[in-house]
């Protein structure tokens, strides 16, 4: 989605929202996600994902949209915090197939990061399983 139409929707928002109406925005941010083995005893860094061009230039719409709407004093923000999300697989495989389905065009698993993340888990504990940290990001929004 273009910031234009960002600005536009969260416009519509405002819109039917009653006089210190609240909107919460909660998104993922693009920061080269963790890939990871996690057991009962602990988690390892298999490597990183790739942000591909297209969910950069989606991330910063929706920061440009956010600061423009703050600037037109259409919403004032109250909170804002950062969290991690975790998406998890069984094995490496699983993850694989999910990101080629799910994320092609915005995330990339490079090879190298695959080829670390099927060794680690080869060698871990028998309930490993594989997963991506995912930053978050929420924010609070008053009309």
């Amino acid at each position: 989605m273009q910031h234009a139409s960002m600005v536009h929707a969260l416009d519509e928002i405002r819109r039917t929202l009653k006089p210190k109406g609240i909107l919460i925005d909660l998104r993922p941010v693009e920061s080269n996600w963790s890939v990871e083995v996690s057991s009962s005893t602990g988690y390892q860094l298999a490597g990183r994902l790739t942000d591909l061009p297209a969910a950069v230039a989606d991330d910063e719409a929706a920061f440009q949209a956010m600061r423009e709407v703050e600037s037109r004093r259409w919403y004032v923000k109250k909170e804002e915090e950062e969290f991690a999300f975790f998406y998890y697989w069984d094995t490496p495989s699983e993850m694989k197939d999910f990101m080629e389905d799910e994320w092609d065009g915005f995330e990339k698993l490079e090879d190298d990061v695959f080829q670390n993340t099927k060794s680690l888990w080869a060698v871990a504990n028998a309930d490993a399983r594989v997963r991506v940290r995912v930053k978050m990001l929420i924010t609070l929004w008053e009309k």
